[in-house]
Parts: structure tokens; sequence; C-alpha cells
């Protein structure tokens, strides 16, 4: 079944306005690579320009198969989602390309990078590591949402 086919129950498409502003409420999401023998996936961080840009903030090794893939990669898929419970949740699935954001750069992007959460031992560990900031422009967006329970569900009163 396609979504237009499951609204009766409930699910719905988010327009551009109902996208951005689930960006710009979320902080995580999973970002897609391809690669030959299955998609990569990294569960990443964000910043959000509240309009078409989502920045990322890696810490790369001397080697490192992320910086290898982005070079690689002509375009990427990034998913957000939040799920409250079964009958409430909400996704959107980016599709665009990784820009390598010059250092100089990166003191104008202030706003939205450090809005971005991230896990406290990738912060200790940036000593070790170089980072580097990448802009995800967005060329194709949808969303979808669940919220409430469908016909034929009833509320148990407590």
């Amino acid at each position: 079944m396609v979504v237009d086919e499951l609204h009766d129950l409930g699910l719905e498409r988010m327009d551009d306005e109902e996208i951005r502003g689930f960006l710009s409420s979320q902080k995580v999401g999973v970002l897609a690579f391809p690669d030959r023998e299955s998609p990569y996936l990294l569960p990443m961080s964000y910043g959000f320009d509240d309009d078409v840009t989502l920045y990322f903030t890696f810490l790369v090794g001397s080697t490192s198969r992320k910086k290898e893939l982005i070079e690689q990669a002509e375009y990427v898929s990034f998913l957000v989602y939040r799920v409250d419970s079964m009958f409430s949740w909400e996704s959107v699935l980016l599709q665009g390309t990784l820009k390598e954001i010059p250092e100089t750069e990166w003191d104008t992007l202030d706003a939205e990078t450090t809005s971005a959460w991230r896990p406290e031992i990738l912060r200790q560990a940036q000593s070790s590591g170089e980072v580097v900031l990448y802009g995800f422009q967005i060329a194709a967006q949808s969303g979808i949402r669940h919220t409430g329970l469908p016909p034929g569900f009833e509320r148990q009163s407590e």
C-alpha cells in the first residue's frame, strides 16, 4: 500500500513547512552512503539552517571510511525519525549532496553547528582526530507521519 491509500488510517504526508519544522525540532538521524556491497549507514547528529542545509561534524582519523565514501558519493540520503508510540510517529527522508565547509567559514555557521547534539565521547575525542564540517544540501525530501488511532480503535477509559 502507498501513503495515500493509508490516509483513512491516519497516515499523512508532510508538506515542506512541516518537514522544516520537524527537522528543526530533531537533532539526530541516519546518514546513508552508497557502497558496493550494501549501504554504509551512520548515526549522525546535525545542525539545521531552517531552510535547505544540514550540517554534520565528522571526527576523522588518518584512514577514514566515512571520508572516503563522501569523496566517492554523488548523492547521499539522510533519515530523521521520531517514534512516540505505534500510533504516533514521524519520519523525513532527505536526498542530497555533501560538501566540505572550509574552516574559514565555520564562524559564520556557529548557530547551526553549536545547536547540534553530540555524544560526550565525540567531544572528548576531538583532540585525537581531525574535525571536518560538511554541509548537506537537500535536493529532495519527503515526510510522513501517523498521529492518532486508526478508525475502529477505541481509547480505553481510565
